[in-house]
């Protein structure tokens, strides 16, 4: 497998008025094209900072970001827009569906602002639907959907760019045990069809579905299995 992300001694600092708190320590990593990561550690351990360095939602403080190549950590601001939008998709513990849009317009929001085309658009939103399994739930709103429901919404709309990565912060966070399974089946099966994912959790049981495990503490590498 190729180099998909490349890592060199990346670190993080954060102001807190005259204070500064380091987030990562020179962090150096690669994650192949296709693999499948689970990112662990304490509250504080650095796993969420390394998650929103990963999806251009945050700039190191050091130390460069290669994704497929490309330097991103010297992008500017409308650079790290733009690539978030056209190679990077996000899956949040929290779904962060839009409540007024149905399933169809929520997974169609990437496409928008790409440009595509109405027709184009709404057929690619009615595949994914099918695909995560809720393609008789179009029209449907987010407040008329089960939890389960509303994350597989929101991976349907993170494939919508086709996306290099997908980054999922705890995305089974607030479901419970059967839904949660259900979710990483679906994780596992699209890691299987070669989409390369990261997420961080901090449970053991949802880390088991992925193929490689990074454990963090105080923003350092401790272990890879």
């Amino acid at each position: 497998m190729n180099d998909l992300i490349r890592l060199d001694e990346v670190s993080k600092v954060y102001r807190m008025g005259s204070e500064e708190v380091g987030a990562l320590d020179g962090v150096s990593l690669t994650f192949a094209e296709g693999s499948f990561w689970a990112f662990m550690g304490p509250s504080g351990s650095g796993k969420s900072t390394l998650l929103n360095l990963l999806g251009c939602l945050d700039r190191p403080t050091s130390g460069r970001y290669l994704l497929e190549g490309r330097d991103v950590s010297e992008f500017d601001d409308d650079e790290l827009s733009e690539l978030r939008l056209r190679r990077l998709g996000f899956i949040f513990q929290s779904f962060n569906l839009i409540p007024q849009l149905s399933v169809r317009e929520n997974i169609e929001l990437p496409l928008f602002y790409l440009g595509w085309e109405e027709e184009e658009s709404a057929a690619r939103a009615a595949a994914l639907a099918e695909r995560v399994g809720l393609g008789h739930r179009l029209s449907h709103r987010p407040t008329e959907l089960s939890g389960g429901q509303q994350q597989r919404v929101a991976i349907a709309r993170a494939l919508a760019n086709d996306p290099a990565v997908i980054l999922a912060d705890e995305p089974t966070g607030n479901l419970d045990t059967a839904t949660s399974k259900q979710i990483m089946e679906l994780l596992v099966e699209l890691n299987a069809g070669g989409k390369t994912i990261l997420m961080v959790t901090h449970e053991r049981e949802i880390a088991e579905f992925t193929k490689s495990r990074l454990h963090m503490r105080d923003g350092k590498v401790q272990g890879i299995d």
